[in-house]
């Protein structure tokens, strides 16, 4: 894939009309198909534009300039401040200042936009990325996840319970064990897991804060062990364009959405993630990201702030470099097995979600 300069060179011929019809042809297509592109011919076309009509405003203003200093040379106006010269200065003005007026309304457009573009593309203390995980307040008692609501019943949280955080988590062996984000579960030391109205206790099994992923496993005498996941788990990548979709919990109900892969690599080119085109709001942190077989290919993870339907997923090869670590220093987590056959393969999308979602756990991350 052609690198910044180069995509800015092709995108000048382009707008310029030098390209061959064959070339001409296939960018268009690609305009078509790559939406970061199109967006960028059209930003890069406005820009152009503008710049034009700003140096047409710095000419215009050296102009009046050059007229201000032959009109003072041939003694038609002065800089005295008596009425005469007044009245010849402000019939100075009412002869230029429609064009004036349109400069100034250019420049100060102009203004803006440098301006705004400074602001985006500038390093700022502003994190350019968000995590998508949800920041909680102090869980009401007696409060407990009910399906698509909150009902008035007894929950397996202590009662002094402070809600950190939540977010998403995903099944990776059916014994209990879950994956989710690591800042998910940011300054807690516990979280419960909820799904269709059931509510698990889990303990937290394996940080790891470099690859943004942790581990939770259901301990709680209510959860029934799944014999088998639906749904593999991708030892290799996705192609761009490719169509993706995920469960997550940016609500209390499970939501379901989709997206294709838009970039191999994150922000900033970081190899841990993948780029996918894909609104994602705080609560889809650790869903699964899956391809149209029914594969687990990422975890959500974050978004870009500045730039709607930018999200990242960290791809799903680091979830077996996760557990290969989680076994390295215990080995008592020897038995994980993470699923490597997707049962759902040739399943239709509603039937793939009515399998998958029995998977995907709401998570509230406390003290």
């Amino acid at each position: 894939m052609m690198d910044d300069i180069q995509l800015i060179q092709t995108i000048e011929r382009y707008l310029e009309g030098k390209m061959q019809p064959e070339e001409k042809a296939f960018f268009e297509q690609q305009r078509k198909t790559v939406p970061e592109i199109d967006q960028m011919v059209v930003e890069h076309n406005m820009f152009t534009h503008q710049m034009e009509d700003f140096a047409a405003n710095q000419r215009l203003k050296y102009k009046l300039h050059d007229v201000h200093n032959k009109l003072l040379v041939e003694g038609v106006i002065t800089e005295s401040e008596n009425i005469n010269t007044k009245a010849k200065l402000v019939h100075l003005w009412n002869r230029y200042r429609k064009v004036t007026a349109i400069a100034a309304v250019v420049g100060g457009a102009m203004a803006l936009i440098i301006s705004g573009m400074i602001s985006y593309f500038a390093p700022t203390n502003k994190q350019a990325i968000q995590q998508l995980g949800q920041e909680v307040e102090k869980l009401k008692q007696g409060q407990r996840y009910q399906g698509n609501k909150i009902n008035e019943v007894v929950s397996k949280m202590p009662k002094d319970a402070e809600v950190r955080g939540g977010g998403t988590g995903f099944l990776i062996d059916g014994k209990g064990y879950i994956v989710t984000n690591a800042h998910v579960l940011k300054g807690a030391f516990f979280a419960n897991v909820y799904n269709d109205g059931k509510e698990y206790k889990t303990k937290i099994v394996f940080i790891d804060n470099d690859k943004d992923l942790a581990v939770l496993k259901i301990d709680d005498k209510d959860y029934t062990p799944i014999k088998s996941l639906p749904y593999g788990i991708a030892k290799h990548g996705i192609e761009l364009g490719e169509e993706i979709f995920t469960l997550g919990y940016p609500r209390n109900e499970i939501v379901y959405n989709v997206g294709y892969l838009s970039a191999k690599t994150g922000y900033g080119g970081d190899t841990l993630s993948c780029q996918i085109q894909m609104s994602a709001n705080p609560g889809n942190s650790g869903g699964p990201l899956l391809n149209k077989h029914g594969e687990v290919v990422g975890v959500i993870s974050t978004k870009e702030r500045q730039a709607d339907g930018v999200t990242f997923a960290i791809t799903s090869k680091y979830i077996f470099r996760l557990i290969d670590d989680i076994k390295k220093l215990d080995t008592s987590y020897q038995r994980i097995k993470l699923p490597a056959y997707s049962s759902i393969k040739s399943a239709d999308r509603v039937n793939q979600i009515k399998q998958i979602e029995d998977c995907v756990f709401l998570i509230k991350a406390y003290n």
